[in-house]
């Protein structure tokens, strides 16, 4: 009898990106000091932005160009966050938003959120990061569709 391994290994792994959810104070001016210090390193820039309002604070969710510079800054500026992975996906004539909610919806896949981001893809169609339940069933299906997936290293 042949011994079947405890563990599986996935052959592909679809792109992903680091998503940073900041939390600050909803006063003025908060989200420009964010972004200055963003615009001031040399290192990351803000790719994607998303804000949550309330009457007391502010979830800005952002995609940067480079994760561990992006951690690295807002823990230098004490500023509390968490970090998730997004599917990042560019949107053409071939490839809707519609499209894609439906392949989704068809595996039973929960839409989190959803935004777009500022880049656009090379040939100018729009991008957009979306969250789901299971990333990796939902990343492997929308490349078997024939999403183009952007990964970090395309920001």
């Amino acid at each position: 009898m042949s011994q079947v391994p405890s563990e599986t290994m996935q052959g592909y792994s679809a792109p992903s990106v680091r998503q940073f959810s900041v939390f600050l104070e909803n006063r003025v001016g908060r989200l420009l000091d964010l972004l200055r210090h963003f615009d001031d390193s040399s290192h990351v820039h803000v790719m994607g932005l998303n804000v949550i309002d309330s009457s007391d604070h502010a979830v800005i969710r952002m995609i940067p160009d480079n994760a561990d510079a992006a951690r690295h800054l807002l823990r230098d500026l004490g500023i509390a966050f968490s970090e998730t992975n997004v599917i990042v996906s560019v949107i053409d004539d071939s490839h809707s938003l519609a499209d894609m909610c439906l392949y989704l919806l068809g595996a039973e896949l929960n839409i989190l959120f959803i935004y777009s981001l500022i880049k656009q893809s090379p040939i100018g169609d729009s991008v957009i990061a979306v969250a789901i339940d299971d990333l990796t069933l939902g990343a492997n299906l929308l490349v078997r569709k024939g999403f183009n997936l952007l990964g970090e290293g395309d920001l």
